[in-house]
Parts: structure tokens; C-alpha cells; sequence
């Protein structure tokens, strides 16, 4: 009864307010946001606020209306305008893609007076009176080498490949203002700067799961993901945007990774491209993994993971042969058993110069990737750089395979590239030139 009354009273309020005060209302973030899109209390003691949630939650919505208030000095969110602002992506791309011209970005939000302009030639974003944003890429941390700020959006920091050296070099320019403070949204991954955000007083967490956003989200796609992933643990990630850690009974161990990890990979003497071909020529079928891999002496390095979904055979055999020249590979190594020869067809009708080695597996997936495991354990298996798909697969892969049920195919393609330079026959090194 005492909940019909409130309700009651809330609707012939809304009703006595004069129509133009209504639309302004249906457009105001403090009344739309839920509670987890809003930020801490801007006189408490916090330098970091992650907003951790799945796909599709409402995450860019929530950076882009926190950066817009700072910019315009909403005293809901800061004491002053903040006249400089940092907007760091996986890439340019991205920044400009997601966070200011996508649909929820930050050209995209409801006016409530002149728009910002947006110089894509300059990376800047401005405000009519006066305030910037600037966009960097997280692949380039040195850019961030001398800018600086009052106050950062940092955009799915878990995909970051130098997410340490990227989040360090901006720390250094949060220098301007009374209270410097950054926004990072992202699904998360357990990387070490995620678990750093998760331990770290100064860090206010908001979380949030796809279906607190199922509001604006198309209802078959929610329903689709959800029975799909739903409890697996690539959908506790991806959608209820949980931090999940390794799987107990995982061949590989993130930590593992992360201690035979190279910014770079020396000067190698052989170099393979691996291809995991999908079963099926059709495209939208199986992903098709593509992973290079080098050896120095008798440690291998994992270059590059460009493996391609949902795409037919001509694309991924162009993204295979693009990765085999910019590398200056030496061989192609193919799985054969299901698609394969298809693929080294493919492969040879783009471009019948490249040598291609067959590889045939006689075992199962997990009884191949042992072997290979072993050698990380034993540190002999670098990863040059970050390849967060990749390692999720290899840190989510036991006995049962994936726990989402889908294919292994990057670390499939890496099993056979790692198997065929270090557990195979050893063939003569290449002298390259440096």
C-alpha cells in the first residue's frame, strides 16, 4: 500500500511540471544513471574510478558523461571545469570509434547546449569554453610523454598490450588542478593492473552485468549470450564482468606468463606462421587461428596473434600471409585433419611462392598442448608483448577443453607452431639480416 501511495504521488508530480522541464529531465544523467554509472562523491578521498562491468552494460555511456561534466564543470561531479582531459584507447582508432563518435560516446549524448568540436587531424575534442580532450593510443605510452592533465578516461584498459608502461607514463601528467582523477571502463581481465585497481584503497569500484543494461539492449541478443554463456566462465567475464583468475586445472597459469614475458623479441632464427584452419570454408564458421611464433637457440617467442572470426577463406588466408610477410617468415605450418588441405590451396592461390608444412594430429588437443606447456613452465616460451585473447584461451583450457564450449583455435595454432620449431625435427637456422 505505502509503495502504490509513493508511486502515486511520483506520477502526479511529474504531471503538475510544465513540459519543457519534463524533456530536460528525460535527459539529465543524474536522473537516468543507475546507480552504479555515477561517480563517488567528489569531496571523498580517491584518485582512481573503475567502473568494471560485462559487455554491453553501459560502460562508455558512463565515461563519457563523467568526462562531458568535468569539461563543463557540473558541480555534481567537480568544483571547477577541468580544462584538460586525457582520452586513452587500445588505439587512436578506438578512442575515436568508441569514445567520441560511437553511439554512446561522447559526441553522441544528449545536448544541453553547443556540441564540443571534434578535430580528428589534431585528436582534440573542445568545448565551447575552452576545455580539452585529447586523444592518445595505449599502444604508443611515449605519447603521453610530456601532456598534461587534470583528469584522464581510460577505455577497456584490460585489452591494453603495454597496459603498465601505458597507465605509468599517464600517472606522470595527472599534474594539473586541486585532485587529478581517471575514469577506466573495461571488461575485465586478471591482468596485474586490474588486480592492482581491485587492492588499492584509492580505487572506487562500480560493477555492473550486461542484463543491468538489458533496457538498451536488443532483447535477442541478451537472450542469445545469455544461453549461450551464461555460468560459463567466459560469461562470468564477459557479462556479469567478473574478475575471473586462473582456472584451477589449466595447463598454463597467467603467472607463468607473466614471468617469461619480453617487451620485445630478439633477432629470431627461424620463424613459422601458424594456421588452424576452420573445419568449414563457409564464412561465419569457426575462427581460424594465426599465430607466429620465433626461435633463439632453445627458447621460442610468441610474435603475434592474428587470428580472424567469422571470416571466409580468402580473408583469413590474406590476414595469414600478411602476418607471414611483415614478419619475413619462413614457413607456413598447417594443420591438415579438417579443412587443411583446403587451406593450403588457399594459401597457395594467393601466393604459390611460400613453403607450407602439413602438421596431421594423431592425438587429442589436450595431449598435444602438454608438451608445449611443460615448456613455459620450464621458461622457454616467451610472449613478446601483451596477446590477451590468446592467453585467456591458454589460461582457460583444461582437460575439457575451453569452459565456454568453443574451439581452441589461437591456441591451437600456437601448439602447432611452438610444437614444429621446438619438439620437432630441427631444421637449419636462417642467417637474417639485421
Amino acid at each position: 500500500m505505502r509503495h502504490s501511495q509513493e508511486s502515486g504521488r511520483t506520477a502526479a508530480f511529474l504531471e503538475s511540471l510544465p513540459p519543457t522541464l519534463l524533456r530536460a529531465l528525460q535527459r539529465d544523467w543524474l536522473h537516468l544513471a543507475r546507480p552504479d554509472q555515477l561517480p563517488p562523491c567528489p569531496s571523498e578521498d580517491w584518485s582512481t574510478w573503475a567502473v568494471i562491468g560485462g559487455r554491453g552494460s553501459g560502460k562508455t555511456r558512463t565515461g563519457a558523461e563523467w568526462v562531458r561534466a568535468l569539461a563543463c564543470g557540473d558541480p555534481a561531479f567537480a568544483s571547477e571545469p577541468v580544462g584538460r582531459i586525457a582520452l586513452v584507447g587500445e588505439t587512436v582508432s578506438d578512442v575515436r570509434d568508441v569514445m567520441i563518435e560511437g553511439p554512446s560516446g561522447l559526441l553522441a549524448l544528449p545536448r544541453r547546449g553547443p556540441p564540443p568540436r571534434w578535430s580528428p587531424s589534431r585528436r582534440r575534442l573542445e568545448w565551447p569554453n575552452g576545455a580539452l580532450a585529447l586523444a592518445f593510443s595505449a599502444e604508443e605510452p611515449d605519447s603521453l610523454r610530456g601532456p598534461q592533465f587534470g583528469a584522464a578516461w581510460c577505455d577497456e584498459i584490460a585489452k591494453w598490450r603495454q597496459p603498465e608502461a601505458a597507465w605509468d607514463m599517464l600517472q606522470f601528467g595527472l599534474r594539473l588542478g586541486r585532485e587529478p582523477r581517471t575514469v577506466v571502463t573495461t571488461t575485465p581481465r586478471p591482468i596485474p593492473l586490474i588486480r592492482r585497481f581491485l587492492a588499492d584503497p584509492r580505487v572506487r569500484l562500480s560493477r555492473a552485468r550486461t542484463a543491468d543494461n538489458a533496457a538498451h539492449l536488443a532483447p535477442a541478443f541478451l537472450a542469445e549470450v545469455v544461453a549461450r554463456y551464461g555460468g560459463t566462465r567466459l560469461g562470468r567475464q564477459e557479462l556479469d564482468g567478473e574478475v575471473i583468475e586462473d582456472r584451477p586445472d589449466a595447463l598454463w597459469s597467467r603467472s607463468a606468463i607473466e614471468e617469461t614475458r619480453v617487451a620485445a623479441a630478439p633477432a629470431c632464427e627461424r620463424i613459422v606462421v601458424a594456421v588452424d584452419p576452420p573445419a568449414s570454408s563457409r564464412a561465419g564458421a569457426d575462427a581460424c587461428g594465426i599465430v607466429a611464433v620465433g626461435t633463439l637457440g632453445e627458447h621460442a617467442y610468441v610474435l603475434a596473434d592474428a587470428s580472424v572470426s567469422r571470416a571466409g577463406p580468402n580473408a583469413w588466408a590474406a590476414a595469414a600471409l600478411a602476418l607471414y610477410h611483415r614478419l619475413d617468415a619462413d614457413a607456413f605450418v598447417v594443420e591438415v585433419n579438417q579443412g587443411g588441405e583446403m587451406a593450403q590451396a588457399v594459401i597457395a592461390g594467393l601466393d604459390p611462392s611460400v613453403p607450407v608444412t602439413p602438421v596431421r594430429a594423431t592425438r587429442g588437443k589436450y595431449l598435444r598442448a602438454e608438451p608445449v606447456s611443460l615448456l613455459y613452465a620450464q621458461g622457454r616460451v616467451h610472449h613478446a608483448g601483451a596477446l590477451p585473447r590468446l592467453e585467456d584461451e591458454l589460461c582457460d583450457f583444461g582437460p575439457d577443453g575451453l569452459s565456454s564450449g568453443a574451439s581452441p583455435d589461437r591456441l591451437d595454432a600456437l601448439v602447432w607452431a611452438v610444437t614444429h620449431l621446438l619438439l620437432g625435427p630441427r631444421a637449419e637456422p636462417r642467417i637474417r639480416q639485421l
